[in-house]
């Protein structure tokens, strides 16, 4: 409903308030809305922000975003973890209405002690509201002045006007026909859902020993925690284990995605279940419970988390086959129907079937789809109890939204730290209704953005509105998806791309192999690696790659400690495209203010720019000039923001200070020492005179 003073289109405001907006403790992020009142007298607005206790958080007040608009809007930022509500409530200013009018009135000599009377009498009961340390006594005596008729008037009315006197009435204003719209939904969740880097790894491959001649011997997670160390010395947050369950012998593919494999071929982990178990167990290979454990215990030990890729689908030998037939498709013939995905959002008209997966049925027996939310929540509890809490759903786009919608909700109402990745590379719509029923992040088709433009396009919708649920995760690769950028560009395109994901998303993830600049296809124009770690065993001489120079493992290692290191990189919502006359070069930027208590950093602004080159084979040279209105965020002097002086910013990944201002020229190189990237921090206080270049 309308109230007396009409608020309208809150924003956000997810499927009329069916979903809540996410946020993480310590996000800023704007709620806005359309105020208005009839007539001249002035009006006020703010945000009602509540946690999951009732509390009230501080009076957030709101302001007209732009003039003549109507639109109001304010920053809030969220605390603590927990169900929150957010509201709006617009109010007639009777104190904002006497000001303006006494501004006009008392020059003019029209009603002067009438005026100055009702003035008076505002004040004292505005006084009334506000506390004794809050400023009550500069109220009454504003109050009092506007009665000493022995004061010139002007002195009188200046009374009412001090800069104290407006700042204690806009901290506690007088309210009159306050209008309230209803509560919204806000889930702050745990840090993690927004900031963190993935690294996705096969344990069978890492210790796995192959002889020409003899049985394969696959890794195991006794080995493959041995790689922990160099994952984490290479700053990582997560680390993403591929399904590890037993993996079915019927239809079993061979390397390359062959139809028929060996006798020796350890075939594709998505295709889950043998006789040996299913979605519960683990592959014998890999090891016992007690390894599995020990492999969580060390990531958590680096200060990692392990996630687990959640692939509900089956293999032929799966034990659910024989034991639940009604919770597959069947064709005419009575057999069980062959699952088919659609590669990536970029080739939507094609389809891949898969041999070796059985897909499940939703829509056959109520019966069937309520024991299939059942089985699947005592899969993730079981999983949780061995330590997992991030689960990588794998193709959640194949099954009924409505079905993750039951599954999520339920799981987070228990466990609110758990999160869930959705793995669907789909198209839009799907991609952000997943989002909005409960996933906590969300793969984009960043992989397969390479222009300017579409870059651009990409994170201008997703720092929208989008950006209240829906959080990217950019992968740089996975193990489907070799992007022909990588396999054109050599080692200057992983870098650069690198430096994209890391720093456009809060959240970005890497496929083992990447540091490595691995990029040979399976064949001309398929996006499949040759060799595909999803078929056979990989193993890597990661240390002699290391001491040979051919691993990017500094960079990816420099990337997340200055992401780590800098708050504005651990968001998404602030960041601001630049215009650089070049169509190779982007330019952004990131800002974010700073509590008092963050840890490691100066209280203030943190501000970072961001210039990359697109082009992995030539120089590209440019002239970046930066938004005056971006700049007067970044906490700069005046004339620093207009440009009229520079200001020095330091190259976090030279360690290089410069003199930057509102335009700039860059040149950067591929192939260099460096990547053809800069990553700008603003240090207005803080420049190294001996280290600075022009």
């Amino acid at each position: 409903m309308i109230g007396r003073i009409p608020v309208l289109d809150v924003q956000p405001h997810i499927d009329c308030g069916r979903h809540p907006a996410k946020a993480v403790p310590g996000e800023t992020f704007l709620v806005s809305a359309t105020v208005f009142r009839e007539g001249p007298d002035a009006l006020g607005a703010n945000v009602v922000l509540r946690d999951s206790t009732g509390r009230c958080g501080p009076w957030t007040p709101m302001r007209e975003l732009a003039p003549g608009t109507d639109r109001w809007g304010a920053e809030i930022t969220p605390d603590s973890e927990g169900r929150w509500t957010y509201a709006v409530e617009a109010w007639s200013d009777p104190v904002a209405t006497w000001r303006r009018k006494a501004r006009i009135r008392i020059p003019a000599g029209i009603d002067t002690e009438l005026t100055l009377e009702e003035g008076a009498v505002l004040h004292e009961r505005a006084a009334a509201q506000v506390p004794r340390s809050g400023g009550r006594e500069d109220i009454l005596a504003a109050a009092e002045a506007l009665r000493a008729r022995t004061r010139p008037v002007a002195a009188r009315l200046s009374a009412a006007l001090t800069p104290r006197v407006l700042a204690v009435l806009d901290a506690h204003p007088l309210r009159e026909l306050v209008s309230a719209t209803r509560p919204l939904p806000l889930q702050v969740e745990r840090g993690r859902a927004l900031f963190g880097a993935w690294y996705e790894m096969f344990p069978r491959s890492e210790g796995a020993v192959l002889t020409e001649g003899e049985p394969p011997v696959p890794g195991t997670f006794r080995t493959a925690a041995e790689r922990l160390d160099a994952v984490a010395a290479m700053g990582f947050d997560v680390v993403c284990l591929p399904p590890v369950h037993p993996i079915g012998d019927t239809a079993r593919k061979g390397p390359n995605n062959a139809l028929s494999a060996g006798p020796h071929d350890v075939g594709s982990p998505w295709s889950v279940g043998s006789g040996a178990g299913g979605h519960e167990a683990l592959h014998p290979d890999l090891g016992t419970l007690e390894d599995f454990e020990h492999f969580v215990g060390r990531a958590r030990s680096l200060g990692m988390e392990v996630a687990l890729e959640f692939a509900l689908q089956c293999s032929p030998d799966h034990p659910w086959i024989k034991e639940h037939p009604e919770w597959f498709p069947h064709r005419q013939d009575g057999t069980v129907a062959l699952a088919e995905t659609s590669p990536h959002a970029q080739a939507q008209t094609q389809t891949q079937t898969h041999q070796d997966v059985h897909p499940l049925a939703f829509d056959q027996d109520p019966d069937a789809y309520r024991a299939l939310v059942h089985e699947t929540l005592g899969l993730l509890r079981l999983w949780m109890s061995r330590g997992v809490r991030i689960f990588r759903i794998d193709t959640p786009h194949t099954k009924p939204v409505g079905f993750w919608e039951k599954v999520i909700g339920e799981i987070n109402r228990s466990d609110a730290d758990v999160l869930f990745l959705a793995d669907a590379f789909t198209r839009p719509a799907m991609t952000h209704t997943l989002a909005k029923v409960g996933f906590q992040q969300s793969c984009t088709d960043f992989t397969w953005r390479d222009t300017k433009q579409e870059l651009t396009a990409h994170l201008t919708e997703l720092s929208g509105p989008a950006a209240s649920y829906l959080r990217p995760n950019f992968h740089v690769n996975t193990p489907d998806v070799l992007p022909t950028a990588l396999q054109e560009g050599g080692r200057p395109a992983f870098e650069t791309r690198a430096v994209l994901a890391a720093t456009l998303s809060p959240a970005w993830s890497v496929y083992a192999g990447y540091e490595l600049c691995e990029a040979t296809p399976l064949r001309p124009g398929s996006e499949e690696y040759l060799d595909s770690e999803k078929y056979q065993l990989r193993p890597h001489d990661w240390e002699a790659a290391e001491r040979s120079g051919a691993s990017i493992a500094p960079l990816i290692g420099n990337l997340n400690r200055i992401r780590r290191s800098r708050p504005a990189l651990r968001q998404l919502r602030s960041i601001t495209f630049h215009h650089c006359d070049n169509e190779q070069v982007i330019a952004f930027s990131k800002h974010c203010d700073i509590p008092d208590e963050d840890p490691g950093t100066d209280a203030g602004t943190d501000a970072v720019v961001v210039v990359v080159s697109l082009d992995p084979r030539n120089v590209q040279e440019g002239k970046v000039t930066l938004r005056e209105e971006t700049l007067g965020r970044f906490g700069l002097t005046a004339a620093q923001s207009s440009g009229a002086e520079t200001f020095p910013v330091r190259d976090e990944l030279t360690g290089r200070t410069h003199r930057w201002g509102k335009e700039n020229h860059v040149r950067l190189e591929p192939g260099g020492e460096h990547p053809a990237a800069h990553i700008f921090t603003i240090r207005p206080d803080r420049a190294d005179p001996e280290n600075s270049h022009p």
